[in-house]
């Protein structure tokens, strides 16, 4: 009897040694997964970008053509991005951006439904610096094309709706290439990055340029053309007036059609910047556009304001004027935007804007396009 109590004894002795040894063995591999999770996460930036908009008026803003006279009015995702950055070595990074939006095709049962593509996979390799030029970098991928990103870095209001090149149809933000992008100089001081502007920060400016498909980031490349794209901003009086700039952008290729239509692209922009207001002016002039639907010469120009008077409170407005075709007389289009927003936090992050955005149409086939939109942008 006693023997057996004592086998019994040692018998569940092993069992709990056994069973103790399996949990030591858990709990670690447990913690080896976990340091490799937090490992595996270490240098990983996530960000969101979302336009919920309410919209109504008549034409194109709107769902319609331009010109239609209808009225419509229609709640709506105007964008939405999923932004992933990764940092692989101190020298490279990866990062992809997802883009959601409506989709808008009568003929498509998809029509108004919500469609999710890429936006921006492109590989980051930071450069030494080198003479004048300050945190050069170079994309390769799906990349920023030099112009948009620079300008929608001063003009905030991307929420509203496009750029004044953008929403005339001349080109988009973003291709298939290399794009490079300079500070000259170092940088501005740091009061003036942290009440001002802190992105493009070159003490006397920066640059970006690159070569692309020439389609931009939704169309496949009709042609064997190559683009090419570059910038050039000046700051002349970084001590004295350290937000004014100075900007020319400059495209040469064709547009993305198997003719090889011509397509040139040049755009002169003065920018002031301060804690209280901003100003822009451009003027552009060109030949054909990105998609390559006509060689037509093209010119116009906009003016673009934000008033500050408040830390929560900015007074928007813009006028652009276009002309799609300078052979043709009376078909000019002049839009006038004037918008009101309410900044929820940080200044032009999560905010509320007020727009009232009117086109008016030279042709007289065309009813002016007019839209009254309240929009809240959310970012993360």
């Amino acid at each position: 009897m006693n023997k057996k109590l004592v086998a019994l004894f040692l018998s569940i002795c092993c069992l709990m040694f056994l069973a103790g040894t399996s949990f030591a063995a858990e709990d670690e591999v447990s913690q080896k997964d976990i340091e490799n999770v937090v490992k595996a996460l270490k240098d990983i930036k996530f960000n969101l970008l979302w336009y919920l908009s309410y919209m109504s008026g008549e034409g194109a803003d709107v769902g319609g053509k331009a010109g239609d006279g209808e009225d419509r009015n229609k709640f709506s995702v105007k964008r939405g991005y999923f932004r992933f950055t990764k940092g692989l070595m101190p020298w490279m990074d990866a990062h992809m951006t997802f883009d959601v939006s409506q989709v808008s095709d009568d003929g498509s049962s998809l029509d108004g439904s919500v469609a999710v593509r890429i936006k921006y996979a492109y590989a980051k390799f930071k450069l030494p610096d080198a003479a004048i030029f300050t945190k050069p970098f170079m994309e390769v991928g799906i990349v920023h094309m030099p112009w948009l990103d620079f300008e929608e870095h001063i003009n905030y209001y991307r929420l509203q709706d496009t750029m004044f090149v953008e929403r005339n149809k001349t080109f988009n933000s973003a291709d298939f290439g290399v794009t490079v992008v300079s500070l000259l100089g170092g940088e501005i001081d740091k009061e003036y990055q942290k009440k001002v502007n802190d992105k493009y920060p070159g003490r006397y400016g920066s640059m970006a340029f690159g070569v692309y498909n020439g389609g931009g980031y939704h169309a496949s490349e009709k042609n064997e053309n190559k683009v090419l794209e570059g910038r050039l901003t000046i700051r002349p009086l970084p001590d004295i007036v350290p937000g004014l700039q100075f900007s020319y952008f400059g495209l040469t290729g064709k547009g993305n059609k198997d003719t090889d239509p011509d397509w040139t692209t040049n755009l002169g922009f003065a920018s002031f910047e301060h804690e209280y207001v901003v100003l822009t002016g451009q003027y552009y002039w060109g030949k054909g556009n990105q998609g390559g639907s006509d060689e037509n010469d093209k010119d116009g120009y906009s003016i673009f304001t934000e008033i500050k008077p408040m830390n929560k409170f900015s007074i928007i407005g813009r006028y652009d004027k276009f002309d799609p075709n300078t052979d043709v007389d009376d078909n000019d289009n002049t839009r006038y935007i004037i918008g009101a927003a309410y900044h929820l936090d940080k200044l032009h992050k999560n905010m509320i804007l007020l727009d009232y955005d009117s086109v008016n149409y030279e042709d007289s086939s065309k009813k002016d396009d007019k839209r009254i939109q309240l929009t809240l942008q959310v970012a993360l």
